[in-house]
């Protein structure tokens, strides 16, 4: 009987959770008109933001990979002082409230910010640029990155490292020949997740970067205005950031186990190392 219970429940929760995700995202889609949703791609003001937020984020997955691939495989193979500090800072942006972020980013690069005086001095300035955009993603969607990347390279046996060792392979040797490619899935699990995590970016961008057409309106940002003035371009632009990020999530899925499929064997990474 209590079986039977537990088993009752078990359908309830997940009936529910279905629902609670999938009804939201059928409402999108069912509200689309016929027709609407490639006639208005063709829409300026959809095709720049569809532009920018593609850009803005490959830019900024592009700048999170190439920083945080050291600092994850320090992270996962280093033990020094303040080390759980430094994985607190590194991760709080995924809890810190967005706005909050673009606030901290405004003080810290805004013209009277920390750093904004002296990039001031040197003719530079961030806050409202398209560049703005990319800080704000790349601050939000590293942390996503980090987590992928640190457990990738901690997962790679020890015993493969230390044969590299052996054969008198250098550290930056074994890490290319070695590290890398066995934890590449992870690596491109973690860049997805930062890719979806920029494309969505919304509180930190808006208020670092504004709202400027062409310049730093997102895809989110204009789903935000055009909810304000047209309710049916809201919707269309909504599905298609929707459509964008399902596809993000298909090949984070898909690509991780193909990479799995073909990692390279204990042997072969030795011979290789040995040649």
């Amino acid at each position: 009987m209590i079986r039977g219970a537990v088993q009752v429940a078990m359908v309830v929760a997940i009936a529910v959770l279905v629902l609670l995700l999938g009804l939201p995202l059928l409402a999108l889609l069912v509200r689309v008109p016929s027709g609407s949703l490639l006639s208005r791609l063709s829409d300026p003001v959809i095709q720049e933001a569809l532009r920018l937020s593609l850009f803005t984020s490959l830019v900024s997955t592009l700048i999170v990979v190439l920083l945080g691939t050291p600092v994850a495989y320090l992270l996962a193979t280093r033990t020094f002082p303040g080390k759980p500090i430094l994985e607190t800072v590194i991760d709080l942006p995924m809890v810190l409230p967005p706005t909050v972020a673009g606030l901290a980013l405004l003080l810290a690069f805004g013209r009277a910010g920390l750093a904004g005086r002296a990039l001031s001095a040197l003719g530079i300035t961030i806050p409202f640029t398209t560049a703005a955009v990319v800080v704000a993603q790349v601050f939000m969607s590293v942390p996503f990155f980090l987590t992928s990347a640190r457990a990738g390279f901690a997962g790679v046996p020890r015993s493969l490292t230390d044969a590299a060792a052996t054969l008198r392979a250098s550290e930056s040797y074994a890490f290319f020949r070695v590290v890398l490619p066995l934890s590449m899935p992870a690596l491109v699990a973690g860049a997805s997740m930062s890719c979806a995590r920029a494309l969505g970016e919304f509180g930190a961008t808006i208020t670092f970067a504004g709202n400027l057409p062409g310049i730093t309106q997102t895809m989110p940002l204009a789903v935000y205005v055009a909810f304000q003035t047209d309710l049916e371009a809201s919707i269309v632009l909504s599905v298609i950031l929707m459509l964008l990020s399902f596809l993000l999530l298909v090949g984070l899925r898909a690509t991780p186990a193909g990479l799995a499929g073909r990692r390279p064997t204990a042997p072969r990474l030795v011979s290789t190392i040995s040649r």
